[in-house]
């Protein structure tokens, strides 16, 4: 089964409510999706958003960057030499995270389709039903409590409240969630990077002292800011999550060695695909770390990909923030991974599953 034309394509999806965070605010989904196609007549699909205040990548980038510097690349190359295509793809350039984890998710889809086989039984994982959580974007008070309440009615347990932005307004935000919800959903704080260490623990103390536990605080400092994290993780009972501070296994090393975080989120998006994010939880794993499975709001392509490794891997991976289709107002995209409310399954077809896209442009 050898690549022998790869094409790009454009996917948009709109969220039922604005996605609102410290670092963006977002009104559509919208993925650059590339098809892999080979000799065999057998297509592979990975995809990827334009995340540029996190990874720096745009949609041109990603495009340019798989069209002239990777894609030709792989022309030729034998899917069933995995590890050659997977090094070809990060050798290709030094950034564009983004763009070599859409052909990633892509040459591994093919992959399942050479060995007629789902990717995460490929990959060393077993059936499991995962539980994802769904993100409550930073708003009004009165915004923020009525979509709580809602995603609890809908079925959702783990609610990640998106702050970072004021913290007396923030400090008002969790305590007035947390009393509308107490005892039907845990709340996972994500301040994207919008705090201060010293005014994180204030926070969290303030929290802590009034009986209110979250269940994890994510990235409450700027990314480069480890020994933050650190002061931050010395000085809470409630476990820190590292996100931007991790793209891939040295910077988790580094995030091990000085004990700065509890847990680490992996996104494909991040870590520039599916073979760096086994090998961030494996070295988490190693080092009895937890580590959370999150996403970039990429399409269902993207969240599929995500879902396969979190399977493949769900002894180290025990937390799930994969909850775009429950943001979209309708997904477009047709796959063997079962979104249902908070619950997320994978049929047994092969690589990712992806039987098709709605409303896909080419490019």
């Amino acid at each position: 089964m050898k690549i022998t034309d790869i094409r790009l394509g454009m996917l948009r999806a709109p969220l039922k409510t604005p996605f609102k965070t410290a670092l963006r605010q977002v009104d559509h989904v919208e993925d650059v999706v590339v098809t892999v196609h080979t000799d065999d007549g057998r297509t592979g699909y990975g995809s990827a958003p334009a995340t540029a205040v996190i990874t720096g990548d745009t949609h041109a980038s990603i495009i340019d960057a798989i069209r002239h510097h990777i894609g030709p690349r792989l022309i030729g190359m034998d899917i069933a030499d995995l590890n050659r295509i997977t090094r070809s793809i990060q050798q290709a350039m030094a950034h564009n995270t983004s763009a070599k984890a859409a052909l990633e998710m892509a040459v591994h889809d093919l992959w399942g389709q050479l060995h007629d086989a789902p990717l995460y039984r490929l990959l060393g994982g077993s059936p499991v039903v995962m539980t994802t959580d769904i993100t409550i974007s930073v708003d009004g008070i009165d915004k923020m409590v009525a979509d709580a309440l809602a995603a609890v009615e809908n079925g959702f347990p783990s609610l990640k409240i998106k702050v970072g932005k004021e913290i007396g307004t923030d400090l008002d935000r969790i305590r007035a969630i947390h009393d509308a919800v107490q005892g039907r959903a845990t709340l996972r704080l994500d301040a994207n990077q919008g705090w201060k260490a010293r005014d994180a623990v204030r926070v969290l103390h303030a929290l802590e002292n009034k009986g209110i536990h979250p269940e994890l605080l994510e990235q409450p400092v700027k990314a480069h800011d480890l020994e933050g994290m650190r002061y931050i993780t010395e000085r809470v009972h409630t476990p820190v999550m590292a996100d931007e501070s991790v793209f891939g296994p040295r910077d988790v090393l580094e995030l091990i060695r000085m004990r700065a975080a509890d847990i680490v989120n992996i996104k494909l998006m991040k870590a520039g695909g599916i073979s760096a994010a086994l090998r961030i939880a494996d070295i988490a794993g190693e080092h009895g770390m937890e580590c959370m499975m999150g996403c970039m709001l990429e399409s269902g392509i993207g969240v599929a990909a995500a879902a396969h490794v979190a399977t493949a891997r769900a002894d180290v991976i025990t937390k799930i923030d994969l909850d775009v289709p429950a943001l979209c107002a309708f997904d477009p995209v047709d796959s063997s991974t079962l979104f249902d409310a908070a619950q997320i399954s994978i049929a047994d077809e092969p690589g990712l599953g992806i039987r098709g896209i709605q409303g896909l442009e080419p490019l």
